[in-house]
């Protein structure tokens, strides 16, 4: 049986009752019914009535108050209004939200809608370039990447992250030739990529006219599949894979597949043929190109993609579409995410509408997730490398400082118990400070707010479960349980409404691939949580079931907090 959110289920209770009072198929698409903003006016609003009004071209009101007078009886609702100038306003039975809830918190799938259930995506993410360190440009994809990747996973997708690295190109026929005449071995041994780092800007620095010519032919070498060039090659690729994963580890992500820009080297040339021979792809000035034009969609009349370069080579369009082709014939996905930076939004347009000429028979959905800019503030942090901030010294910042706060609130932890809790403050703040914005906005961080204890805040988050655990031990709970869920207290009410709405966040995250959206839900749960522990006693109740439903209502706190930032990739710690 599919699990509905409460959304869900009084949109089809209004769209039931719009066919009862005859108005069938007037409307193609039914309005999600959606949380007040005032508890004045109920818990749900829809304007479907009133939509349904405009399009029948009669008063909307009237509308509303015929579809709230066949709703019937259901035990859901306590009470149904027409407010305004139509819209239905849905007050919730208390019993009923707490049945939800209580069943919510005890799902395997914490009552999320499973709608991915049988379906594939394939996400592609993070994309490092092989032979440098990550840096904090990195970051953003990594991270957006990794939290709808784990909210697909949690709403029953079948999914394939794939971190496509960058590991072809020229560059490394310039990296083989400073290798061969400037590497200093101690140095590589102390930290392999540094020094590969330093090769690399060395040959930019001091390359002479046959220095690139060397360059390009250990290229040359290296596209013949010359052994001694490919051995020192992948050697670069193993050692910046260690590193990569070191990062990784941290930041608690993980890859189904890495198959990097190499791996589909050999099939540029028959891609670029079959676009020839299907007529998408033209010959322009000895490049091979595809015109786009106004039948193509906004943004793209009059712009070209090149897949072949007048001199052969073969461009990031190329791979691109080498590699859509390789995830429908692999994986036979229903979706496919790139998550880039904004700059790269023309692109991804212009693979995506090339694909579908192409494969006009496939049915997948394409999605380019792109996001702002990160901004630090000048003097936060220095690095050893100049102006580019290493990921990895840019998380030991984070954690850096969020030992100094462990020290200071919480002396009594042991000194291995403060270092655990702050490496999981310090990498869980830095991913919540970018994940709690909408991926499209430039983010300005600022290490000072995203450690606070206040506000939308990793901390913050991760504090008021600690505090629900605390809570329990001081109790002395030794079995938590959700079975005397109630709510007596307009307090209790309010957070047992925002618990029952936690499933119907993440399906709006996965369906918008907004994390933030996801963040805000759990930050007003943490708020709502927070309220009831400042206004009623948990502990000290007189009454013994009263005492008991408040307990319940700690326990199911703490199991929405923790399987949403379990979601979103933050460890959530029991004590702090």
């Amino acid at each position: 049986m599919p699990v509905h959110t409460i959304s869900q289920t009084l949109s089809e209770l209004v769209v039931q009752a719009v066919d009862r009072a005859g108005h069938a198929g007037i409307l193609e698409t039914s309005e999600p019914a959606v949380p007040t903003q005032n508890p004045r006016f109920g818990d749900y609003q829809s304007n479907h009535a009133f939509r349904l009004g405009k399009a029948m071209r009669t008063n909307p009101r009237q509308v509303a108050e015929t579809v709230v007078e066949q709703l019937g009886e259901h035990s859901a609702i306590e009470k149904a209004e027409v407010a305004g100038p139509g819209f239905v306003n849905f007050t919730l039975r208390d019993d009923w939200v707490a049945d939800r809830v209580r069943e919510q918190v005890t799902d395997p799938h914490g009552g999320i809608p499973q709608s991915g259930h049988g379906r594939t995506m394939v996400i592609d993410y993070s994309s490092p370039n092989v032979a440098k360190r990550m840096h904090v440009g990195h970051m953003r994809s990594t991270l957006i990447g990794h939290a709808i990747d784990r909210i697909h996973r949690a709403a029953g997708w079948t999914v394939v992250a794939d971190n496509h690295i960058g590991d072809w190109g020229t560059q490394y026929g310039k990296l083989m030739v400073a290798w061969r005449r400037w590497l200093d071995e101690q140095r590589f041994d102390d930290d392999p990529l540094g020094e590969l780092e330093r090769l690399y800007v060395k040959f930019g620095q001091e390359a002479s006219d046959k220095d690139m010519d060397l360059a390009r032919a250990e290229t040359a070498r290296l596209q013949a599949g010359d052994p001694e060039v490919i051995d020192l090659w992948k050697r670069f690729i193993s050692v910046s894979l260690t590193e990569f994963d070191k990062v990784y580890a941290r930041l608690g992500v993980n890859f189904d597949v890495t198959l990097g820009e190499s791996f589909y080297n050999d099939q540029l040339p028959e891609t670029v043929q079959d676009y020839i021979e299907s007529g998408i792809a033209t010959e322009s000035d000895g490049a091979i190109i595809i015109k786009f034009g106004p039948e193509d969609g906004k943004g793209l009349d009059d712009t070209v993609l090149v897949i072949r370069k007048n001199d052969g080579a073969f461009l990031y369009g190329t791979t691109d579409l080498a590699t859509l082709r390789h995830r429908r014939d692999t994986w036979k996905p229903q979706r496919i995410v790139y998550v880039t930076d904004k700059r790269q939004q023309l692109h991804f347009r212009q693979v995506f509408r090339a694909w579908t000429r192409q494969a006009s028979d496939v049915d997948q959905e394409l999605v380019h997730v792109w996001f702002g800019t990160l901004n630090l503030p000048g003097g936060a942090m220095s690095s050893r490398s100049g102006n580019i901030i290493r990921l990895a010294e840019f998380m030991d910042e984070g954690v850096r400082r969020a030992r100094a706060v462990v020290d200071e609130k919480s002396p009594q932890l042991s000194e291995d118990e403060r270092a655990r809790v702050a490496e999981a403050v310090g990498c869980g703040a830095i991913r919540y400070a970018d994940l709690s914005q909408n991926p499209q906005s430039d983010v300005n961080f600022d290490f000072d707010r995203t450690l606070s204890l206040e506000g939308n805040t990793a901390p913050y988050l991760m504090y008021s479960y600690a505090r629900c655990r605390s809570l329990q031990r001081k109790g002395g709970v030794q079995s938590p349980s959700v079975d005397a869920l109630a709510a007596r207290e307009p307090v209790e009410r309010a957070l047992l409404l925002r618990l029952a709405r936690f499933p119907e966040a993440v399906q709006t995250s996965l369906e918008n691939h907004r994390p933030n959206i996801l963040c805000e839900a759990l930050f007003e749960t943490a708020n709502a949580f927070n309220r009831f522990y400042k206004e009623v006693r948990v502990l000290g109740a007189e009454d013994p079931v009263v005492k008991a439903e408040r307990l319940a209502l700690v326990e199911a706190s703490a199991r929405v907090l923790a399987r949403g930032l379990d979601i979103l990739g933050i460890r959530a710690l029991e004590r702090m």
